[in-house]
């Protein structure tokens, strides 16, 4: 069952690939927040978890990130 915590194990996951990947790629959360075209409080509510992605968000989100979201996705999802 999926609630609509911003907290779930999945949007956890989720968001320490994220994270992770913005620190190997070398962003700090202002310079990613720079090629999203986000304020760097949005990046930051994000990898804190107090803001979900929507999808849309998400596929900016790794495009920015040069990742592929089915790489993210699959963690969830297997």
């Amino acid at each position: 069952m999926m609630g609509k915590s911003v907290s779930s194990d999945e949007n956890s996951v989720l968001m320490a690939w994220l994270k992770a990947k913005r620190k190997e790629k070398g962003h700090t959360m202002r310079t990613l927040s720079l090629i999203v075209g986000t304020p760097h409080s949005f990046i930051g509510k994000v990898e804190n978890q107090e803001r979900r992605l929507d999808i849309v968000e998400y596929l900016r989100y790794c495009k920015a990130l040069e990742v592929d979201p089915i790489e993210g996705l699959k963690l969830i999802l297997d």
